[in-house]
């Protein structure tokens, strides 16, 4: 079909619920008279034939029109879109598109642009040349976009949510952060960025999310933070930041859920008020130059002493946070149980003193990793109370004294590592601890036990004196079976002594019975007795 001018009578046909048009030679233009009354439409098809026709058919409606239907599926190809569409919502995820942004369009009104996980290449320039002035959400992420990011981004006033994780991007984050009043999550980990982060980062109140991990940050953690009291994931780790762990985050950052601070170069010590975020169930500040001793205050944090979360971050971001579990580093997102997970990593510091007892009252602990640090004195006996734990590595420390046995109760271990401290006795016997290979235990030349090779003071000796001159196992083995063949003997010769005089002896069997039925008879006498007070006392 041919033809300059589509009728406008298509859209009148008020019962319509399928139109297809595509894959025609049409010309001229398509407006919002040609679809005005169609309210039952589900689906719409129109294309030509020939994308040298891309010109021919141009696809225009004003900027707010708002269709009388509500589509299923729409297909458009080879037409001119404009100059304005009304598109509020674009989402191309998790395709295999590729190609170079930008696309080609002008959509004053669109909202959302959500492109992760598809192959793109280019620069962040490109897409925001085009007009997207009311844009509120940006998904870039995992991608291979590259080149800087550009300050104009910080001009995009509406923006709420940005995410430019994985990607290729360097140089610096723009300063103008307080041009963004609006916005909730800034996730742009896994890149190449650079340079400190700017001051103006505190100015937006209404973040909550700021994940800036894997790049190349260097300077202090800002002190501007404390004014976005709505925080509740921050992830600085992989970095190179320096200086000492902030105290105001403690008192000013009181959502704080998730703090990642891993394989940076900050020191000082581990402040007191840390244990005033009492939502905190993620805090890792593993790999760095830390020093002093572990607060005696963790108990304070609630949610790990309760096991009872109550994650809350912005509705459209599946958050992603890596974890050092079970000897690996594991990624969880919050469709994929991230807020089921509770860990303490403060290994590969300079930490001295005894690890507190108020750790073990950490119920929620699902990891907690201490080593590599210069820890001394007992492993705490009640660690028994974190029923949940799955890793448990204290190892490369100086701890002395011996295994409690309380942990022969930690049944949902599966990664336990205590080599290489001081540690003395018999390793304790127990179901899930037997499941261990030695390398938990090398590097203590005190202990013994199973499953090391190292036998326990006293062990041979027992052996000997219990089985002297032979093999222990054999001997042992003898011993049962005559235990058992005595055990039998003893029943036959028991039963039978008093059974078979029963069953040969008449007046002793007339004895036995006369006697449980005297018993019986009582019994009943007492029963009516009993029965008869009861009637006449009430």
């Amino acid at each position: 079909m041919n033809g300059s001018i589509i009728p406008q009578d298509l859209g009148q046909l008020s019962q319509l619920v399928d139109l297809d048009l595509s894959r025609n030679s049409w010309k001229g233009i398509l407006t919002e008279a040609h679809l005005m009354n169609l309210r039952r439409l589900e689906t719409f098809q129109i294309s030509t034939d020939r994308p040298a026709l891309s010109s021919s058919l141009i696809f225009n409606v004003t900027d707010d029109w708002v269709p009388a239907f509500n589509l299923r599926e729409v297909y458009i190809q080879n037409c001119r879109l404009g100059p304005a569409f009304p598109v509020k919502s674009l989402r191309l995820l998790n395709n295999d598109i590729g190609g170079k942004l930008p696309f080609q369009f002008k959509f004053p009104n669109i909202t959302v642009i959500d492109l992760h996980h598809s192959q793109f290449e280019g620069t962040l320039q490109q897409l925001l040349a085009t007009n997207v002035p009311l844009l509120e959400e940006l998904d870039l992420s995992d991608n291979h976009l590259e080149g800087t990011i550009p300050p104009s981004i910080c001009q995009l006033q509406h923006m709420r949510f940005l995410s430019l994780r994985n990607n290729q991007f360097s140089g610096e984050f723009p300063q103008d952060w307080s041009l963004w009043s609006e916005i909730e999550v800034v996730d742009v980990s896994n890149n190449n960025l650079s340079g400190k982060i700017p001051n103006s980062m505190g100015i937006p109140s209404s973040l909550e999310v700021l994940k800036m991990n894997n790049n190349l940050f260097g300077g202090e953690i800002p002190s501007s933070l404390r004014n976005c009291s709505g925080l509740i994931d921050i992830d600085f780790s992989d970095n190179k930041f320096t200086g000492i762990l902030p105290i105001w985050m403690g008192f000013k950052l009181s959502k704080l859920q998730v703090l990642r601070l891993r394989f940076n170069f900050l020191g000082g010590n581990i402040p007191q008020q840390l244990c005033n975020l009492q939502y905190l169930q993620i805090l890792d500040l593993g790999h760095n130059n830390i020093s002093g001793t572990i607060p005696t205050c963790l108990s304070n944090l609630t949610v790990l002493r309760t096991n009872e979360n109550s994650w809350n971050v912005y509705g459209g971001y599946d958050e992603l946070t890596t974890v050092i579990m079970k000897g690996s580093e594991l990624e969880y997102s919050l469709d994929h149980a991230l807020y089921l997970v509770m860990s303490i990593d403060f290994s590969s510091n300079n930490l001295e003193g005894e690890i507190p007892e108020d750790v073990s009252s950490l119920i929620g602990l699902i990891s907690l990793n201490l080593s590599r640090n210069h820890l001394i004195g007992k492993i705490p006996w009640k660690f028994s109370n974190l029923s949940n734990l799955e890793t448990l590595d204290l190892s490369h420390n100086h701890l002395s004294g011996e295994i409690p046995q309380s942990f022969s109760s930690l049944t949902s271990l599966s990664h336990f590592n205590l080599s290489y401290n001081n540690l003395s006795g018999r390793i304790p016997s127990g179901y899930q601890l037997q499941t261990l290979d030695n390398s938990s235990y090398t590097g203590n030349p005190s202990l013994c036990g199973f499953p090391l090779s190292t036998k326990c003071p006293g062990d041979d000796t027992q052996t000997n004196q219990t089985f002297p001159g032979g093999d222990s196992e054999d001997e042992d083995d003898n011993g049962k079976l005559g235990f058992y063949i005595s055990m039998v003997l003893g029943f036959v010769i028991g039963f039978w002594g008093v059974f078979g005089t029963l069953l040969i002896k008449k007046s002793w069997r007339y004895a036995y019975f006369q006697f449980f039925d005297n018993i019986k008879d009582k019994i009943a006498l007492a029963i009516a007795l009993k029965v008869n007070y009861l009637q006449r006392r009430f």
